[in-house]
């Protein structure tokens, strides 16, 4: 008798542990190459807490189901500290754990260096860079991750010319290639706007900390606008609040994503006023996203308004997937779905039309872009509020 139950008990865990490895689910990898350190990583930081966030959320509720079976989510993050070496040795290391989709680099020399390594090896990645020759055919492996400044700046202008009676403006950028094409096409788009461009040659070194002697040029001029091109998380608030001691009155702004928190530290109240790229406001998010940015809030204890945006990487990329399942292992089926006039429900947005969708070809001639909204931001206060809503194309 012992026997046959020893026996049964044995059978019994063999099917037992069967089941377990039938009910296991597969893994699909994403990875990540972007800044997680240095005066720049509040731009990666906000990538890999977005999408670590979102698979938390997908795994926890059992796996995101692509073809009728459910995948657990991984992510795989490599810091490349802004330096365009780090992001190729980044994204070698993606290639050989056969990673197809990567999210970032968050800069123009970055992804333009990883740019031969995701041709070579077909890995789809996205980028938070302006360069558009990363979009523009004969490339074609690149997807925009966001909106870029030159697409921003048009309607910015615009609302601060028509609301705010701006007529004048200046430009101060770090002498770095990715800030000074920011700029420069900056004032081919303010001067076609109608404004004065009274300043177009002012630069710092990216490790400038102290902005009295550049700036005080600028003051005497009395722009009423200041933009500071492709300016970083950390350099931003040091700028703001140098500008106001020196008594400028007039506007500021940037065309990059920047942090609330960081503001708020590093300028206080003199950042107020102050106006950058944002993701969609509290005022136009569904449910689920305000459950996200709850989710995402509890996980690190913070939240960075730059993740409005950041939060649609992944999910556009398991959304083609679940679309066109032979996408999960196969960049050149992604693509093909992106050509095809991919099309889905954006689980993010509370207008039930709301759609995800690859654009692009305005600027690109091709759909290479997230179609994230445009949504400029005001700071004050310590929080920053929506201007406007609009789109890239």
């Amino acid at each position: 008798m012992k026997k046959i139950v020893k026996t049964m008990s044995v059978a019994l865990g063999v099917v037992t542990s069967a089941v377990a490895l039938q009910a296991a689910n597969e893994t699909i990898n994403i990875g990540f190459v972007g800044t997680l350190s240095g005066q720049n990583a509040a731009w990666g930081t906000s990538n890999v807490r977005s999408m670590e966030t979102s698979a938390e959320i997908y795994n926890k509720a059992g796996g995101f189901e692509i073809g009728g079976k459910k995948y657990d989510i991984k992510i795989v993050s490599f810091d490349d500290a802004y330096d365009p070496k780090l992001a190729v040795a980044g994204f070698e290391k993606m290639a050989q754990q056969k990673i197809s989709y990567v999210v970032g680099p968050n800069d123009d020399a970055q992804a333009i260096a990883v740019r031969p390594i995701a041709e070579k090896n077909k890995i789809v990645y996205f980028p938070y860079a302006f360069d558009k020759s990363l979009y523009v055919k004969p490339a074609n492996n690149a997807v925009f991750g966001m909106i870029a400044s030159y697409q921003w700046e048009p309607a910015v202008y615009k609302w601060l010319k028509d609301n705010k009676g701006v007529k004048t403006i200046a430009f101060i950028a770090a002498n770095a290639a990715d800030p000074l094409n920011q700029r420069d096409n900056g004032i081919k788009i303010a001067k076609a706007t109608g404004l004065e461009v009274v300043e177009d040659k002012a630069t710092y070194a990216p490790d400038t900390r102290d902005f009295a002697s550049v700036l005080t040029p600028i003051v005497k001029k009395k722009p009423d606008l200041l933009v500071l091109s492709g300016v970083s998380p950390a350099t931003a608030p040091l700028i703001i609040k140098s500008a106001r001691e020196l008594g400028f009155k007039g506007q500021m702004a940037a065309g990059t994503a920047l942090d609330a928190g960081i503001l708020k530290e590093g300028a206080g109240d003199a950042a107020n006023g102050f106006i950058c790229q944002g993701g969609a406001g509290a005022e136009i998010q569904s449910q689920k996203m305000k459950d996200w940015v709850a989710h995402y809030t509890k996980k690190y204890g913070e939240y960075n308004d730059e993740s409005n945006t950041k939060v649609y990487a992944l999910e556009y990329i398991l959304a083609v997937m679940k679309a066109n399942p032979k996408a999960i292992n196969s960049a050149d089926e992604f693509l093909k779905s992106v050509d095809a006039g991919f099309t889905a429900p954006n689980p993010f947005l509370s207008d039930s039309k709301a759609q995800l969708k690859f654009v692009g070809k305005t600027s690109y001639g091709q759909n290479r872009q997230l179609g994230v909204p445009l949504t400029p931001k005001v700071y004050n206060n310590g929080k920053f509020d929506t201007l406007f809503t609009g789109a890239a194309d």
